[in-house]
């Protein structure tokens, strides 16, 4: 079995196992914003400190390294797991175009069918541990330990980029506008936490890292202009394919990452056959 590594530079030879100095990553925190119901509940600002001074009196050595995302139940509002992960995200490009041509209802019927099936497509690889929902973008965090598993994620590109093919084909015989999308890929390390307000069930996972950040930032660069494809991936995850996958991609000198065009032969059959 063949571990991940992981490394800073653009140097498939030189592979270093990112272990310590995290805050050499620029910081950033993503989590989902869920519809959580709230309640009507006072607020007592002297326990607001109490709540605050719990929080940065602890102690760093309860954020500790591990191998794959353990489970929800071991997280608590003190505690907090660095793991090695996969993020994949895509979004809709041109949105605000789309719903000046567009009724509010046909939106909601464009919006339904992308989510659903980008998140059916999710489910089906069999490392993913979060998914999340966020307006027209959706993304994933998954739990890859091998490279192998890095290429499963590659896989489901594919199949996303070919969904949307079969999405576009339903939406212009009904006489809508077609979408376009870009994917974004990383695989890095990222601090895994639990955050909320203590005592209620308004909480949430968050991941904070540089690897959720740069995975969404490559998203948004994915079809942005002519010499974009639809797909960008970062040098570390370029690194992690097998040589079969990396022949699909190419240098992007612009956007300083890999990018490629990539579709899922079998739904791609589909799509030439009723277009």
């Amino acid at each position: 079995m063949i571990e991940i590594r992981s490394f800073y530079r653009k140097n498939c030879d030189a592979i270093t196992k990112v272990v310590v100095g995290y805050t050499k990553y620029p910081c950033y925190l993503i989590k989902h914003l869920y519809d959580m119901e709230a309640t009507y509940s006072s607020y007592d600002y002297t326990k607001s400190l109490e709540r605050i001074s719990e929080i940065v009196a602890g102690s760093d050595s309860c954020y500790e390294d591990h191998k794959g995302i353990p489970s929800r139940d071991k997280l608590t509002f003190l505690n907090g797991y660095y793991v090695d992960v996969t993020v994949l995200f895509i979004d809709i490009r041109g949105s605000k175009s789309l719903s000046e041509k567009h009724t509010h209802p046909v939106m909601a019927k464009i919006y339904r069918a992308y989510i659903s099936e980008v998140v059916a497509v999710l489910k089906n690889n069999t490392t993913v541990n979060e998914i999340f929902i966020e307006g027209d973008g959706v993304w994933a965090v998954f739990n890859t330990n091998l490279k192998s598993e890095v290429d499963s994620v590659f896989e489901t590109a594919a199949q996303l980029s070919s969904l949307v093919d079969i999405i576009n084909i339903k939406l212009s015989k009904k006489g809508y506008s077609t979408i376009v999308v870009g994917i974004g890929m990383d695989y890095g390390k990222s601090l895994y936490i639990k955050a909320g307000y203590k005592g209620s069930s308004i909480n949430e996972v968050v991941w904070i890292g540089k690897v959720v950040g740069s995975a969404a930032n490559l998203s948004s660069n994915g079809n942005k202009i002519w010499t974009d494809k639809e797909l960008m991936v970062s040098e570390v995850l370029y690194c992690n394919l097998k040589e079969e996958y990396k022949a699909f991609l190419e240098w992007n000198q612009n956007r300083q990452c890999y990018h490629g065009n990539v579709i899922n032969i079998m739904m791609n059959d589909w799509v030439i056959k009723n277009a």
